[in-house]
């Protein structure tokens, strides 16, 4: 039995689930796959950026999250170990988007995106297993249904919203791209963590390559994270995933420079995990009637909690592109285009940061230090991922001033 769509998502997360919404509420016959019949928790970004919330925002999610499952957050509060202490932004002030960071446990997340997909006229099918990219003729997939067999879908234009290990991108022959060097980060779900509720709370060790971040989720929760330089971990070191390990990712969070207070009392509230957090991309993410977005199309290092800001980017702009056009190979054309340039400049930003904060050896102590004094000193030096991410300048006078080198 074969069935026709306009569109089908790979996927059934934010990217899939978010452009599916958008798609069917304004009359396009959608399908979503997921394969996950009940979302679990694992480690991952739970927290959208302002420029990220703006995107919420137009796509009509920020209101249904903020009353199922959202924390609003309006304060960054960051410290730079040796230089200086914690400062406290307000980020509704000095966003161009007049927008806090908004948080959320991932799980509900999911579940609230993918209802709203529903709501909207979008058919979900869940517990849905893509086992091949069917590329003669029509696009379409083949897929095992639990406790239905093998279907075959078809559709004008099939959507990869299927994550960082995105099978849709293999399917599709696409280059993947990676960074030659990057951090490593865990990540752990708390409770009885004694840091602010109503701030996100960042601190970077440049001396030992180190940053913590701990994301407030609401009713006590906090989803904590300590990424750390591959070339900075000693090759006997423990990797920060498991049970036995929570006293380690305790320990490496007080490294970074968070308050040992913080700590006292702080138990797991879920699984401990750890993986290796260079970016992954690919150039242009369409060809032949496949589109990727989200991680699937580029993953950017989760240090910077960029990768759910920039999942709806991605969703909005090919959302808005195949709305306004009949030509929808060219609309896809044109989404990859703009992607490449909103990742592109996130990835060039936060590449600077990283070799400046946490790169042992890219740049010398002494260039580091003069650097990161001047920062301090003059914050209009800083780079914006937070509150403006990739709208913000990038040019070679940016990365001057940020190294220090005008």
């Amino acid at each position: 039995m074969t069935e026709a769509y306009d569109v089908i998502t790979v996927g059934g997360g934010l990217a899939g689930a978010a452009l599916a919404k958008r798609l069917a509420e304004n009359g396009m016959r959608v399908l979503v796959l997921e394969r996950e019949v009940a979302f679990r928790d694992r480690v991952r970004g739970e927290q959208m950026h302002c420029w990220g919330v703006a995107e919420a925002r137009t796509l009509g999610l920020y209101e249904l999250l903020l009353e199922a499952c959202g924390h609003e957050v309006r304060y960054w509060s960051d410290q730079l170990v040796g230089f200086s202490e914690f400062g406290r932004r307000d980020l509704v002030k000095t966003s161009p988007h007049r927008a806090g960071s908004l948080n959320f446990y991932h799980p509900d997340m999911q579940a609230v995106v993918i209802g709203a997909a529903a709501s909207a006229g979008a058919t979900v099918r869940r517990g849905a297993r893509v086992v091949e990219l069917i590329s003669n003729g029509l696009p379409g997939v083949r897929v095992h249904e639990d406790g239905n067999g093998e279907r075959v879908y078809r559709a004008r234009l099939v959507v990869g919203a299927d994550g960082r290990n995105s099978v849709c991108r293999r399917w599709g022959g696409f280059h993947v791209e990676r960074d030659s060097e990057g951090m490593v980060i865990a990540g752990l779900l708390m409770e009885g963590l004694a840091a602010p509720e109503d701030r996100m709370s960042a601190s970077v060790n440049p001396r030992r390559s180190m940053i913590s971040l701990t994301v407030p989720l609401g009713a006590g929760r906090f989803r904590a994270y300590v990424s750390i330089h591959k070339d900075a971990i000693e090759s006997t070191a423990a990797p920060l995933s498991g049970e036995a390990n929570f006293p380690a990712f305790l320990t490496a969070s007080i490294a970074s420079g968070a308050p040992s207070k913080w700590y006292e009392a702080a138990r797991a509230a879920g699984p401990l995990a750890s993986y290796d957090a260079r970016d992954t991309w690919v150039s242009h993410p369409h060809r032949a009637g496949l589109v990727l977005i989200g991680d699937a199309a580029a993953s950017n290092d989760p240090s910077w909690g960029c990768g759910l800001s920039l999942t709806l980017r991605d969703v909005r702009v090919l959302a808005d592109k195949l709305l306004a056009s009949d030509d929808w190979s060219g609309a896809a054309d044109d989404y990859a285009a703009e992607h490449d340039r909103h990742y592109g400049v996130i990835h060039r930003l936060t590449g600077w940061a990283r070799a400046l904060f946490y790169h042992p050896s890219l740049v010398a102590d002494a260039a580091r230090e003069a650097a990161l004094t001047r920062l301090v000193a003059d914050r209009t030096r800083s780079l914006d991922i937070v509150g403006i991410g990739p709208d913000f300048p990038c040019d070679e006078t940016t990365r001057r001033r940020f190294f220090g080198e005008d």
